[in-house]
């Protein structure tokens, strides 16, 4: 039997997911390597695309769900003059309009209607719950998924080349290659649809890299071929450890020991006034114990995730 590694109280874990894997398939990995059940992670990947998959092990788990919240960024290549089932190359083609010619100047003005606070419509095929239910499970049995708009902010939507292709069938296509900076929930595939849309060509996305979720980016993310080198080299995984973790993703609040007890005991004390802004607080005691994720309601701080 193999023998259970001592994982402490846990911490992130970076790893930089390679395409065709799910994000539970990078989970079931690392379940593997850790040698705990305890791992999750911070945000899902399609399988198509790469990059930036942010895992948690053992209490590091708790702080999952926020981190999830964090700002995200991308680069990815928007082909202009077809339309897929899944707004992506894995789905089939149901449209094709072709792109060629295109004034760099329109692809920009649609490219600056879907920057800043906008409202997008989810793609069909995502894990959105419709009923009780994945979006994408009901668009597998073939039916008709219609989900409603919602606020997603869009920092930064660059286009940094264009290029006239042609597709596999000999459709005349245009590709964009292009960064977005985004808020949790945004849906860079519908980007590529709406662009489309916006430009009469159709489009989809045909590659994905996630190269940074809230303050972790691809220079600290590792491979799954570098974990198991490390396992296989008996040598402990690069763990992000929890308090350096939570320090490095939110605002942070100091207090003193009697603070701290009462913190971890549940009582809602009164926040610094006009220190922290919305979103969850990371608490620290002295010797820089990390304490709880709190946030403020009325003033006072409302426990998170207690971690003593």
């Amino acid at each position: 039997m193999a023998r259970k590694r001592d994982n402490g109280p846990g911490g992130l874990i970076v790893v930089d997911k390679p395409a065709g894997f799910t994000s539970h398939d990078v989970v079931a990995k690392l379940r593997g390597m850790a040698r705990t059940r305890r791992v999750g992670h911070a945000g899902t990947l399609d399988p198509m695309a790469t990059g930036v998959l942010v895992l948690g092990t053992e209490r590091a788990t708790r702080l999952l769900g926020h981190l999830a919240l964090t700002e995200k960024e991308y680069v990815a290549t928007v082909r202009l003059g077809q339309e897929t089932v899944t707004e992506d190359a894995e789905g089939e083609i149901t449209g094709v309009q072709g792109a060629k010619g295109l004034e760099r100047a329109r692809v920009d003005a649609a490219v600056a209607a879907l920057t800043g606070r906008i409202e997008q419509v989810p793609s069909a095929v995502s894990a959105v719950k419709v009923d009780g239910k994945r979006a994408y499970a009901r668009v597998r049995e073939g039916e008709e998924v219609e989900l409603a708009a919602r606020p997603v902010t869009v920092s930064s939507f660059l286009v940094h080349d264009v290029r006239e292709e042609a597709a596999e069938d000999g459709t005349p296509v245009t590709d964009l290659l292009v960064s977005v900076v985004c808020s949790s929930g945004t849906y860079v595939r519908a980007l590529a649809r709406d662009l489309g849309s916006a430009l009469g060509t159709g489009g989809h996305l045909t590659a994905l890299r996630r190269t940074r979720v809230g303050p972790y980016g691809l220079d600290g993310a590792h491979t799954l071929a570098q974990l198991q080198e490390r396992v296989d080299a008996e040598q402990p995984l690069p763990v992000v450890p929890l308090g350096q973790a939570a320090a490095a993703a939110f605002a942070r609040w100091d207090v003193d020991e009697d603070q701290a007890r009462r913190i971890g005991n549940g009582v809602q004390l009164r926040m610094p006034a006009g220190q922290f802004g919305p979103g969850p607080v990371a608490v620290f005691a002295p010797r820089k114990r990390f304490v709880a994720l709190v946030e403020q309601r009325d003033g006072k701080a409302r426990s998170l995730a207690v971690f003593v």
